[in-house]
This record gives structure tokens, C-alpha cells and sequence, in this order.
């Protein structure tokens, strides 16, 4: 550790103080403060909630480890333990996007053990913003498939199996749906009805809907058998012999169907599978990719940017058009009404 990390860190140990213990009125609570804990708990989503234990518990093997000095508590931790932190995973490496997470973690955890989070002290904003600044870069997230790449990797999924009927339904109702993997992946059979027009499916959480208000998605049928999203659905549920529960399920290597749900990792592997066996990379793509392949595809099309929206579900349209904007960059162009 050099001189001044050294520095900071010493300076954040004389800082430390025990962490708090629970005051007699909580402890009388009983069952009613474990549940108001639990209702806490469930307030933000199962995946933050894996992704801010990790970040903890590396931030706590850190201040047991070696660059810190001994007796170094993580928990209240001052401002300069938590910079120096900040900027030992950038020196490290780590993405801007991590280093966000371990800060993330670090305020949630002081917050739910009622000390006031470091992480919102001036220094700190500081060194994070210098990280982003020194580190930041584009982000690099997996390809769009967009339409005829999607063909290309449903016409390489072997017919006639278990996995492959299932695969072909979760590539082309993820991509119609413009679908979040998770969002795919909790689907049970009761939220799909099918009307007229193609299949009405009650959304019933979300990423940006956490309290489960729920939403409709409306999935067409498509204009050719082979790729449309609406039988591709009903042959999977008709072969695996399925009236409820989990939509997508596992199927073992003897192709037996499960009584399991995909995991969402799972949405992934079908998709990345499908594009190896077309002979394309599938180190380049992911669940993700249904999703902006649909956004980017639908914006070449010439599809409203509302009409995505409502699809998609994305609340911002800052980030949609992350996705629009590179599809669109030459329609509606301003530099053609320049007289250039």
C-alpha cells in the first residue's frame, strides 16, 4: 500500500466505533420488528438484494485484510476507509459500475444499522467521480440480435426436442415482449391468455415496477409460422403438457421436462446456444440480447418511440433511446435539412 492510501487508512481506523446494538424498544418489538425487518428486506429485488451482499461482504474481508490495519471495523466506517476502498478497486481494475455497487452496499448497510452513510460525504463523491472520470468508458454490453440474426439462430435449433420447442418459444417471446430476462423467466402459464389478436400476458413484476402493480403486454401473432412468437408459445405448452405454474421450465439432458422454472441464467444459455449452433460468437451475446434486438429492430422499422415504450416498459427514455439513436442515426437526420 503506498504512503498515502496508508495514510488515509490509519486515519479511518482512529475514526472507527463499534457498530450499533439494538435499543430495548426494538428488542421489544418481537415478532413485529421481525416482520418490519422482512417487509425492509422486500423492498428491493431478490438480484440487488445477492448483488449488495457480495459487495459487503468483499468490503468487510477488505478491512480484515492485510491493507487494513488490524482491528479496522467495516461497520460505521469513516469517510477516508471508504475512499480509500473506493479507489483500491479502481486500482484494482474494477469497473466504474462496480466501484458504484460497493458504495451502493456499503451506504445500505450503515443505513439499516442507523449510523449515517459515508458514502454521501463530499470526499467520497469525490474519489467516485474521479474514478468514473479516470476509468470510465463505453459500455461494452452484449449485441443486439436483431431481427435476421434471430432468424438465423431459430433455424439452428434442432426440431422435434424438449429443449428445442422451449428454446424457440423463450427466443421469440423475449423478443416480441422485448422482455427483461428476469421478467421472462417468472412467467407462469396463468398470466398468458389468448385472444384474437395474439396473446395477452399480465406482466406481473418488474425491474421498474417492484410493489407488483403488474402491466399488460399485447404479443401478435406473427406474420410467418416459423418465427411467429404466438404458436411458438402454444407448442411448448401443448408438448410439455402444461395448464399452470412456471411457463419456462427446466429440461434435463435426457430431455426430460422438469417441474422447475428457467432460471433467468437460463434465458441466456438458450440464447447464446442457439447462436453458436448458427456459427456465431455467443460470448457476444445474452439474455439482454432479445431485448435490444427488439428495441433496435423495431426502431430500423420505423416503430414509434412511444409504441417501443409501452413494449418495452422502459421507464426513461434516456435509456431507450441508448438504443434508438444508434438504429435511427441517419432517419430524420438534421444534417440533411442543411443544404449541405
Amino acid at each position: 500500500m503506498d504512503p498515502l492510501a496508508r495514510g488515509i487508512v490509519q486515519a479511518a481506523q482512529q475514526a472507527a466505533a463499534v457498530a450499533r446494538r439494538p435499543e430495548p424498544a426494538e428488542l421489544a418489538l418481537g415478532g413485529a420488528g421481525s416482520a418490519a425487518r422482512d417487509y425492509a428486506e422486500a423492498s428491493r429485488s431478490p438480484a440487488t438484494r445477492r448483488a449488495y451482499r457480495t459487495a459487503w461482504r468483499l468490503f468487510t474481508e477488505w478491512c480484515a485484510g492485510p491493507e487494513a490495519p488490524p482491528g479496522t471495523q467495516p461497520l460505521p466506517a469513516s469517510p477516508a476507509l471508504v475512499a480509500a476502498y473506493a479507489a483500491r478497486l479502481a486500482q484494482l481494475g474494477r469497473r466504474p459500475s462496480t466501484v458504484a455497487q460497493a458504495m451502493a452496499a456499503i451506504s445500505v448497510a450503515h443505513q439499516a444499522a442507523g449510523h449515517s452513510s459515508p458514502t454521501r460525504t463530499a470526499g467520497v463523491r469525490a474519489v467516485v467521480a474521479g474514478v468514473r472520470r479516470t476509468h470510465g468508458a463505453a459500455a461494452s454490453g452484449k449485441t443486439a440480435l436483431e431481427t435476421p440474426a434471430l432468424r438465423e439462430a431459430l433455424s439452428a435449433i434442432p426440431e422435434g426436442t424438449a429443449r428445442g420447442i422451449r428454446d424457440r418459444a423463450m427466443l421469440l417471446l423475449g423478443f416480441a415482449g422485448g422482455f427483461r430476462r428476469s421478467e421472462l423467466a417468472s412467467l407462469d402459464v396463468e398470466d398468458l391468455q389468448l385472444v384474437p389478436e395474439g396473446l395477452r400476458i399480465r406482466l406481473r413484476r418488474s425491474k421498474t415496477d417492484q410493489e407488483g402493480r403488474g402491466r399488460l403486454v399485447g404479443i401478435p401473432w406473427g406474420l410467418h409460422g416459423e418465427t411467429c412468437p404466438v404458436r411458438a408459445v402454444q407448442a411448448w405448452v401443448e408438448s410439455a403438457a402444461i395448464s399452470a405454474g412456471p411457463l419456462f421450465r427446466t429440461v434435463d439432458r435426457a430431455g426430460r421436462i422438469l417441474p422447475l422454472r428457467c432460471s433467468e441464467r437460463a434465458v441466456a444459455r438458450a440464447v447464446q446456444r442457439a447462436v453458436r449452433a448458427s456459427g456465431g460468437d455467443p460470448t457476444r451475446v445474452g439474455a439482454h440480447s432479445l431485448r435490444s434486438g427488439f428495441v433496435t429492430s423495431a426502431a430500423r422499422a420505423g416503430a414509434p418511440t412511444w409504441a417501443i415504450q409501452l413494449q418495452t416498459g422502459h421507464r426513461s427514455l434516456a435509456q431507450l433511446h441508448a438504443y434508438v439513436r444508434p438504429a435511427t442515426l441517419f432517419q430524420e437526420n438534421a444534417a440533411r435539412y442543411v443544404g449541405l
